[in-house]
């Protein structure tokens, strides 16, 4: 006997989507929907390709149709994906860029450029199109954290305007002060010099299509912070920190100052990085040499998500130094940036679905 759409359908109406709080008919998730006496096949479009949630999904999809009574009936089940977005239609600046993530810090030395490179690369192996815009204009890392030092961004002119084509690796793409300054330069620029290398980053390099693009952020709070947020309606913002009362101090500071009610970016969550020491001969052991928890404690303070634990050992430092990301190996510190991934990508569904459009950040002088 054939099943009738109908009844798929409602049955498929049980499963629910445990972020959005909603059925996975109703968000419009089930697409390619085809039934005959031996197949039933449907899309189930996810969130980001970086879901945690996928077999979940998958397995929750195989019992609400085992309801049905199907005998013989094979179930072609695609897990796909589309990443959202809050950003309007018909933007002048980034308007094929679905998410704009701020990663900042409180402090210097917490490992933030580390976590961006780790988390865009990580990203990326999930399946999604993602860039880098290395926005410590006075101490830009990203181009060690990649290998290319040597490489410089290639000029195209379209419709009377240049383009910059950003450099890319590991299937991220990136563009850095680093790639247009000596390496060995100090880059001694004011203020509004600064700000406006970061503006020329945005509105005048060719990203192309993006479900993220990661802006690597300088420490502390300045002059950049507020010019992103009045360029462009960001997404929201992750903060690094590691486990030390020092370092948890200057985050709080960073975290308010994306709280603010004139500046109102949401935070997507605070990263821990350095939280234990694990040595390579005993893999499962921890130590908490900086304290323990202190990440998840400040975000449990300020009602933020805990988006995860990044180890210390020695294979993170050495993947930053020699320019080939740890998420890109197969141990078992790539595994806690795939995970992070996984987090960050979840809490930006939840965000898009949950909280209004994202808006350019107006401050009166």
């Amino acid at each position: 006997m054939l099943v009738k759409e109908e009844e798929v359908l409602k049955a498929l109406s049980t499963v629910m989507d445990p972020d959005l709080g909603k059925d996975l008919v109703s968000l419009g998730m089930i697409k390619d929907l085809t039934i005959s006496e031996k197949k039933i096949g449907f899309s189930v479009v996810l969130t980001t390709p970086a879901c945690p949630l996928k077999e979940m999904l998958r397995n929750d999809c195989i019992d609400a149709l085992g309801t049905l009574g199907l005998v013989d009936v094979e179930l072609d089940i695609n897990m796909t994906s589309s990443v959202t977005s809050t950003r309007m239609e018909n933007l002048p600046l980034l308007p094929n860029v679905k998410n704009l993530i701020a990663v900042a810090s409180g402090k210097g030395g917490v490992g933030k450029s580390t976590v961006t490179t780790n988390l865009a690369v990580a990203l990326a192996k999930s399946g999604a199109s993602v860039g880098i815009i290395d926005a410590d204009i006075f101490g830009p890392s990203i181009p060690t954290m990649f290998g290319c030092e040597n490489d410089q961004p290639t000029i195209k002119k379209l419709e009377e305007k240049h383009w910059i084509i950003p450099i890319e690796k590991y299937g991220v793409k990136l563009i850095s002060i680093g790639f247009l300054s000596p390496g060995d330069g100090a880059i001694v620029w004011r203020g509004p010099m600064a700000s406006s290398a970061l503006k020329q980053f945005i509105s005048d390099t060719d990203w192309g299509d993006l479900d993220y693009l990661l802006f690597d952020l300088p420490p502390g709070t300045s002059d950049i912070h507020l010019t992103l947020v009045q360029t462009i309606p960001v997404t929201g913002a992750i903060i690094v920190t590691t486990p030390q009362k020092v370092a948890l101090a200057d985050a709080t500071k960073g975290l308010s100052m994306f709280q603010q009610p004139q500046i109102n970016v949401p935070v997507l969550g605070i990263v821990e990085n350095m939280s234990y020491f694990t040595p390579e001969e005993l893999p499962k052991n921890k130590y908490y040499i900086f304290g323990k928890d202190g990440g998840k404690q400040l975000a449990e303070k300020n009602n933020v998500a805990f988006l995860g634990e990044i180890p210390i050992v020695q294979s993170i430092r050495e993947s930053g130094d020699s320019g080939e990301p740890v998420a890109l190996k197969n141990e078992i510190s790539s595994i806690s940036f795939m995970k992070l991934a996984q987090n960050l990508a979840q809490q930006i569904a939840i965000r898009n679905a949950s909280k209004e459009k994202t808006k350019v950040v107006e401050i009166k002088e």
